[in-house]
């Protein structure tokens, strides 16, 4: 991967639960959506100068947005295992990008004690730990892509079958979503919705390497192409300081080159740079 993934959680209940006819049962249903390589500033509730997201701002001006939160490893594959079972990566095994395809089959995620304890479940989007693709314990309803997925024309294993649904991903991955959301049901619902996007596209090897694929990098979706072509992107006031009060982050680590005033002011491909 190019960088650190930056993962945002939402979470919203219904305050309605199931519907039932039973007005005791007042369990609600749970919506978790996952963005990938989003920044904690890259929406306009959280003050940025141009990006538009009405719906996630709405999420935090009525809910509830948490100013002070933390990732203690800001990459991809532990985000989500920290996600999904509440354990730093350290105890639930998922350290790294590489395929630990095996390990995430046998995570004890909260999902799977809601599905236990009588909820329908389902989980839509990128699983990524490891290339693995294949359904987990505790969903009733599976549609994942493999590895870090496509942009456009995705293959999905959905409830053990594989399929290439033409057209571009977070539109497709929204569909299914709101497709199991409408279900007539009697039972309360959790829906995990894991996006692929922002991220660039890609593929990961199971050593956790990437390669280039025929259509790589930040891939938009056709209606929204130049949409910020012209906008301004203003850094904060700390970019290009390096931390060098951080001993940790100064350590020597195998072959890459120390931190440094040099290295950290160094010109690199920003996304308003590409005129995406």
């Amino acid at each position: 991967m190019k960088g650190f993934p930056f993962l945002l959680f939402l979470l919203a209940a219904s305050i309605m639960g199931c519907q039932s006819g039973n007005k005791e049962h007042t369990r609600p249903n749970i919506v978790v959506v996952l963005v990938d390589d989003m920044r904690w500033d890259e929406f306009g509730a959280a003050g940025h100068a141009y990006i538009q997201t009405p719906n996630i701002d709405r999420i935090a001006n009525e809910g509830a947005l948490f100013k002070n939160a933390f990732a203690t490893t800001p990459l991809c594959s532990p985000s989500r295992a920290s996600f999904l079972t509440g354990q730093y990566p350290h105890t639930n095994g998922i350290i790294d990008n590489t395929a630990r395809n095996k390990q995430s089959h046998q995570l004890v995620t909260f999902p799977k004690l809601l599905h236990d304890a009588g909820y329908e479940t389902a989980f839509i989007g990128k699983w990524h730990m490891g290339n693995d693709d294949t359904p987990r314990p505790g969903f009733d309803q599976w549609v994942a892509l493999k590895g870090q997925g496509e942009a456009i024309d995705p293959n999905l294993n959905i409830n053990g079958e594989r399929k290439t649904i033409n057209g571009y991903v977070t539109d497709i991955l929204t569909a299914y979503s709101l497709n199991f959301i409408n279900k007539e049901r009697t039972s309360p619902f959790l829906l995990y919705l894991s996006h692929k996007a922002l991220h660039p596209n890609t593929q990961q090897r199971d050593d956790g390497s990437t390669a280039e694929l025929e259509l790589s990098g930040f891939i938009p979706a056709e209606r929204h192409k130049g949409m910020y072509a012209d906008a301004f992107f203003s850094r904060r006031p700390n970019w290009g300081i390096p931390p060098l009060d951080k001993p940790a982050l100064m350590r020597k680590i195998g072959d890459l080159p120390p931190l440094s005033e040099k290295r950290s002011l160094m010109k690199r491909p920003f996304a308003s740079d590409r005129k995406c």
